[in-house]
């Protein structure tokens, strides 16, 4: 009776203290879960207070843009016209050995003294390009017997005539001066 007894009182421990871990177990993952929830709530707060930050930076940096503005415009408004009473001419390709006498022929030694070389691929260029790619093609799809020796044909037809209008073209601009 008396190891009944004591068996009966061994299985109530054992089983109210398996309970009190559960319930703490419990205790604790519901804790992580707010404190994991609150962590995200001062992330989340954080970003509204750097968008806040950044609204107000970006309406600050408009204002004083147009106060700028408004500031280049009454500055301009009150501003008198200045006269030009004397000009000087500077020529900076001109030669240093030259003589100072004021003389402004300088006989052809410098052709281009005046113009700038033109950056890019000149037009002349481009449709040489152009031409031959699209005769190529032409020559390959229209000669259906040897695409080869028709691509070969288109393309120098085409680039033939790519360089004639592009080089029309350069002499229009002023890139290539006409004979």
């Amino acid at each position: 009776m008396k190891t009944i007894v004591l068996t009966g009182l061994l299985s109530v421990f054992a089983l109210t203290a398996c309970k009190k871990d559960d319930q703490i177990a419990e205790k604790s993952l519901e804790q992580q879960k707010m404190e994991f929830q609150m962590r995200q709530l001062e992330i989340e707060k954080q970003k509204l207070a750097i968008e806040k930050e950044k609204i107000a930076y970006e309406t600050q940096k408009k204002a004083d843009s147009i106060a700028e503005v408004e500031k280049a415009k009454t500055a301009a408004a009150n501003a008198k016209p200045q006269v030009i009473r004397e000009t000087h001419t500077v020529y900076r390709d001109r030669p240093s050995s030259s003589s100072s006498n004021g003389s402004y022929a300088n006989n052809g030694t410098s052709a281009s003294q005046g113009t700038t070389q033109k950056k890019g691929m000149s037009e002349a260029a481009k449709g040489t390009i152009i031409g031959a790619v699209g005769g190529a093609a032409l020559g390959a799809i229209v000669n259906k017997k040897s695409p080869g020796a028709g691509a070969a044909i288109g393309g120098v037809i085409g680039g033939a005539t790519g360089y004639t209008l592009g080089r029309a073209q350069d002499r229009k601009s002023g890139r290539v001066q006409p004979r």
